[in-house]
């Protein structure tokens, strides 16, 4: 059955970018090995062990769903997200010129952008990517399980992985330590 998580790259002190959308240093974990793992027109360089988490995540998404704003942000990433798989898009303002996107779905809400992800991916698992759209997953009840690549950095400020929402409690973590990255994966409860 298709599986709804979560995954960005975070912070240790709990963000995913600076208040101005700054992702600096926080993705130097994807070239800081000697092991390749092919995405979708970019090889990514990491240790063995991230390398193992990484392609795992990358072979079992068949389906991404984004926030309008790190759409825009990303420039829809060219209509080929690094992972490969078609992005689902949860927006009240979708682009004029939507066949300009032929692998991305634009959608008005979260519990629409998970169904039609899981339809899009098939048996293949649907991951969430954007903090806001990550909490009313949340607590809506949809995600099964948060996976967070915590990164040592510190940023002192910006825009936290997750918004402010409901209580949740979560399973005990998956641990993988790699080089720059330590990747957790918690099973929702």
């Amino acid at each position: 059955m298709t599986a709804v998580r979560t995954h960005m790259t975070m912070s240790l002190d709990g963000y995913i970018a600076t208040a101005d959308d700054g992702i600096d240093r926080l993705f130097d974990w994807y070239e800081q090995g000697d092991v390749a793992v092919p995405g979708s027109g970019h090889t990514f360089t990491v240790d063995a062990a991230s390398a193992e988490f990484l392609s795992e995540v990358l072979a079992s998404s068949g389906a991404l769903i984004a926030g309008r704003r790190l759409f825009d942000i990303a420039r829809g990433w060219g209509d080929n997200h690094p992972s490969g798989a078609p992005v689902v898009v949860v927006t009240h303002r979708p682009p004029d010129d939507p066949e300009r996107w032929p692998r991305t779905t634009f959608v008005d809400g979260v519990a629409e952008a998970v169904e039609r992800a899981r339809t899009i991916a098939g048996d293949r698992d649907v991951v969430i990517a954007s903090p806001t759209i990550i909490r009313q997953a949340l607590d809506l009840g949809l995600v099964d399980e948060v996976c967070v690549s915590l990164v040592p950095l510190l940023l002192g400020g910006g825009i936290p992985y997750f918004a402010p929402g409901q209580h949740h409690l979560l399973g005990d973590p998956i641990v993988v330590p790699g080089h720059r990255a330590t990747h957790l994966r918690y099973p929702v409860r």
